[in-house]
């Protein structure tokens, strides 16, 4: 999920009531909602290491007490420069309560990221199986209207107060904002829940017919944004891969006679050792319907001059989740490996950023 909805989810949170416990508990919570995504960083070990490590260590349930706890040493560094002050000098800072604030707030990222397609890691270092609910866009503006309203409304109706000098005389007075905030949320888990419930039935629709008339192995939905009941559905066989919009509220698929079908490429060596290279493997880990193309080059029209001296295949990976109708799954989620004619690799690379080319 983008940032702004972990921002916004965790300050519903504090709004929500649990900011009458404790000061400084809408801002640790804030912070704290969306203090997973640090893992950015690693993309200065290029493009296939952010790969390997984003969605890893602080998006797991081992790495939410630590993370939380860089969020409260922040908060309170915070607060010893503002010079301990705080809203209400009536309530002070529970320092061991806003840990476990933060730790929540961790917890509700890995929910809001599980809910997506991309996935999550929640069980590393244990195990590396992405898991996913794919209920929801990972821009999904129908939650970021709901927990903008939920958050602003209050300050609004605070503000016409004032001005029609319905003023609070209370200097103290608790938190405003506590019934919107938990309406909002309480919004969002019933989008969900609406999500969940199209899902299984597009993923019943797919599971109902055959292709080519050949029997599905498995078979994928994807969501589109806004639209809670329009599908991109994959489906493999045995020999090809199909992609195809799904109505789930007919529920029907392939309603205006789209699909696609992508056979399986042969096995190659090429594409053996491009599998072995350090972003093949990271890649493949990671995708959950991939498809391998080699491209053999003749002119040399890798980007790269130093690469073009030497390079001979372009092995290109795609995750067919991505493939929506009219957008190119190539784009920032494919990957790219350069390999030379003996097999030996000069490029690699994820998305539109360069990833290092050195053996791993």
């Amino acid at each position: 999920m983008e940032p702004v909805t972990h921002f916004l989810f965790g300050a519903a949170m504090g709004r929500a009531g649990l900011n009458r416990k404790t000061a400084l508990a809408t801002v640790t919570l804030t912070l704290g909602a969306e203090a997973a995504d640090l893992d950015v960083f690693s993309r200065f070990g290029g493009s296939a290491f952010a790969l390997n490590h984003h969605r890893g260590f602080t998006h797991s349930f081992l790495g939410v007490p630590l993370v939380a706890g860089v969020v409260v040493g922040f908060v309170y560094l915070l607060w010893r420069l503002r010079g301990r002050r705080t809203r209400n000098p009536d309530l002070p800072p529970r320092w061991g309560l806003l840990f476990a604030y933060a730790c929540l707030a961790g917890l509700s990222h890995i929910l809001l990221d599980f809910t997506t397609s991309y996935g999550i890691r929640p069980f590393w270092p244990f195990s590396e199986r992405w898991i996913s609910w794919d209920i929801v866009f990972i821009v999904e503006p129908v939650l970021l209207v709901v927990l903008i309203l939920g958050l602003i409304l209050p300050a609004l109706f605070a503000l016409i107060n004032e001005e029609i000098g319905a003023r609070n005389k209370r200097p103290h007075a608790k938190p405003h904002g506590r019934l919107a905030a938990t309406l909002a949320l309480l919004a969002v888990f019933a989008y969900w829940g609406l999500c969940d419930y199209e899902h299984r039935r597009a993923v019943a629709a797919l599971q109902s017919r055959n292709y080519q008339g050949v029997d599905a192995i498995r078979v994928s939905a994807y969501s589109y944004m806004t639209n809670p009941f329009r599908w991109h559905g994959v489906v493999e066989t045995p020999a090809f891969f199909a992609t195809m919009d799904v109505d789930s509220l007919a529920p029907e698929v392939d309603p205006e006679d789209r699909m696609q079908i992508r056979y399986k490429p042969e096995e190659t060596p090429v594409t053996l050792a491009a599998k072995e290279t350090y972003l093949g493997r990271v890649y493949l880990s990671w995708a959950q319907y991939p498809l391998i193309e080699t491209e053999q080059l003749e002119n040399d029209p890798v980007d790269n001059p130093v690469e073009n001296a030497r390079a001979a295949y372009v092995v290109r990976f795609r995750d067919l989740r991505y493939g929506y109708p009219g957008r190119d799954s190539r784009g920032p989620l494919g990957a790219t490996v350069v390999l030379t004619r003996d097999l030996q690799v000069v490029g690699e690379r994820f998305g539109i950023r360069s990833a290092s080319t050195k053996k791993r």
